[in-house]
């Protein structure tokens, strides 16, 4: 078969997505391109060592003879963009960074795939270039105007507009996904859940923004890549598919089901000054995807916590390192 060529896929998501595309589809190959920055993790990858449909590069999305060349070589078809630098906290701190692998890294990838005329280009997306709901604001839609209020979300909006742009100018077959905040094992110890689960192991405060009010939708990783496979086969050229759980949960409430299930007292919960921005509500209307791609979340959010916070757990050795080295 035509070879699939994924970038980001050492990445929490991205790695996901790997290890159930060579489940789920065993004859496809794939070609895996990741630069390994701190997010990156080899780890997740070593269920795969030795199969020799898998071929890791390690390697920058903004080298574009690179990509091209890794598309010739393998004999590339379609293209699956995961690679983003996407920690909103970081974005604030340095927006320079997520300028360039978010947008000029992706149409450097849409440029290639453009001149090697692939037959299809999945652009990853997030919510939050939708920008942020109000409490009683229905949930977004695919048609929702895009409203970035971070310079992460400004950098993924600014990369969907490049795909689509290359879709209406050259004729790329793309498809743009959008999905809510995931969770699962493999997630790099800076977002809320590893973090939490971090901290309370280790009987530290654990740091919640503002009064912990911020709502989010949840979705496991497992069904956002069963979601984005659904997109890569089904879905329609030029059209964007959002995906989410319908599991919206206050900051607040994740924290303490957490602390439930490690058994530890809500007295390490620690309030802090919120941060810049900071988007109120996040929530998906995922009606589209579910009636065009028959795709459905299948993952229940308490025992699907509860499975990841018992994971982190058992592979403190992973991450242990990753929190010593980043210095908290």
């Amino acid at each position: 078969m035509s070879a699939l060529l994924v970038t980001g896929g050492a990445g929490f998501i991205g790695g996901h997505f790997v290890r159930a595309l060579r489940r789920l589809r065993p004859d496809r190959p794939v070609v895996n391109l990741d630069l390994l920055t701190y997010a990156g993790s080899l780890d997740a990858l070593a269920s795969l060592q030795g199969d020799p449909l898998h071929t890791f590069v390690r390697g920058d999305i903004c080298d574009g003879a690179l990509v091209e060349r890794l598309i010739a070589e393998h004999g590339v078809t379609e293209l699956v963009h995961f690679a983003a630098e996407s920690h909103v906290d970081r974005s604030i701190a340095e927006p320079s960074v997520f300028l360039r692998t978010n947008v000029l890294g992706t149409q450097v990838l849409l440029e290639a795939a453009r001149r090697a005329g692939l037959r299809r280009f999945v652009h990853v997306s997030t919510d939050e270039v939708y920008g942020h709901l109000g409490p009683d604001d229905p949930p977004f839609t695919e048609r929702t105007p895009l409203h970035p209020r971070s310079p992460y979300a400004a950098s993924k909006a600014a990369s969907d507009h490049l795909a689509l742009a290359w879709h209406q100018t050259y004729g790329l077959d793309v498809v743009i996904t959008r999905c809510s905040n995931n969770y699962g094992p493999w997630q790099y110890p800076e977002k809320l859940i590893p973090v939490m689960v971090q901290r309370a192991l280790d009987h530290q405060p654990l740091p919640v923004y503002g009064n912990g009010g911020n709502v989010r939708d949840w979705i496991h990783v497992d069904d956002h890549c069963a979601g984005v496979l659904a997109a890569l086969e089904r879905g329609r050229a030029g059209d964007a598919y959002n995906f989410g759980a319908r599991t919206e949960r206050a900051n607040l409430d994740v924290v303490h089901q957490i602390l439930t299930v490690l058994d530890r007292p809500r007295s390490l919960i620690s309030f802090v000054s919120d941060r810049l921005g900071h988007d109120w509500r996040y929530a998906m209307d995922a009606t589209k995807a579910e009636a065009e791609l028959g795709w459905a979340p299948r993952r229940q959010f308490t025992d699907a916590l509860a499975e990841t916070v018992e994971w982190y757990v058992e592979h403190a050795a992973w991450w242990r390192p990753l929190v010593a080295a980043a210095g908290r």
